[in-house]
């Protein structure tokens, strides 16, 4: 299963669930994302030809990272650009997202190993503008 996370027309957030499941190749990203997220599925024996990808200059603006859920839980709080709350995700062992705009926190609602993939280099004082989390009683499961 796939879900995209959209406010305002833009996709937030591509959720792709643990249980996703399909033969051949698909991208789950528009081509003008910085990160592309896809999924292959190929048979016994299927070959990708050895290649070597081209030196493309090309300008990532913000930083769009990749989460995988190796263990665990953990709940996405997602925000619009303005730092409003607006729902969350449980995401669960064998989860994917990737968080392409906007505001987005964690919180591991169990103990949890994540790894993580973003563009570099990262300057954690400069990329990262913090705020006040959702409080808990507040928070919208979707």
């Amino acid at each position: 299963m796939k879900e995209y996370i959209k406010r305002n027309g833009s996709i937030l957030a591509i959720i792709i669930r643990g249980s996703f499941s399909k033969d051949g190749l698909e991208f789950f990203t528009p081509e003008h994302f910085s990160q592309q997220l896809g999924y292959m599925k190929r048979p016994k024996d299927y070959m990708i030809a050895p290649h070597i990808h081209q030196i493309i200059p090309r300008e990532a603006s913000f930083t769009q990272e990749v989460l995988f859920i190796k263990s665990g839980k953990v709940r996405v709080d997602f925000y619009d650009g303005n730092k409003k709350y607006f729902e969350s995700k449980i995401l669960e062992s064998g989860d994917i997202i990737l968080l392409a705009h906007s505001g987005h926190g964690l919180m591991m609602l169990e103990e949890s190993e994540l790894i993580e993939v973003k563009q570099g280099p990262y300057i954690e004082a400069e990329d990262k503008i913090k705020f006040e989390s959702v409080p808990h009683d507040e928070v919208i499961i979707k």
